[in-house]
Order: structure tokens, then sequence, then C-alpha cells
């Protein structure tokens, strides 16, 4: 399965780049949504790291181990995407006024 790794590194890159354009920004509100789309990057990471380890090795441990990661992993992106679309929706809001 060529295409979770390709998945882990696409997400792990989009990570750091929403983390570096944090650094860049000067506006607080830009700050937080580039911060909330980080987070989604990151459960995208962890989601499918847990589910490729699991599917690698194929044993009781890593099956455990690939759970708890997934389930982290989804509570982070939930997480970021409920943030991204409140703070995407501010700046539409203060955008019209």
């Amino acid at each position: 399965m060529v295409i979770f790794p390709i998945i882990i590194m696409v997400s792990l890159i989009l990570y750091v780049y929403y983390k570096v354009a944090i650094l860049r920004s000067n506006d607080t509100l830009n700050q937080l949504y580039m911060n909330a789309k980080g987070k989604i990057c990151l459960g995208l990471f962890v989601v499918f790291f847990g589910v490729n380890q699991y599917l690698y090795y194929q044993t009781q441990l890593a099956l455990y181990i690939g759970i708890v990661f997934f389930l982290l992993g989804t509570l982070q992106l939930v997480d970021g995407y409920k943030r991204a679309r409140h703070y995407r929706n501010e700046q539409k809001r203060l955008s019209r006024t």
C-alpha cells in the first residue's frame, strides 16, 4: 500500500507549512485559522500513521497501538475541523463589515 506513506508525508509537510505560516502572519484571527488547519493535518498524519503501522506489522500489539493512534488522530481532526470552520466564518463575517 503505497498510498498511506504518501498521505502521511503530505499531511506532515502541510502541518509544518501551516505552523510556519502562523509565524509569518500578524493577524491573530488568521493565526488561529492556520493553527486549526495545522491540527487537521496533524490529525490526518496520526490516523494514517496508526493505520499504516497496523497494516505493516499485523500483530495484536500493533492493533491496540493503531486504535489509540486512530482515536487520538480522529479527535485532533474533528477539533481542527470545527475550529477551522468557526474561524473561516469569523473571517467572512469581519470582511463583510
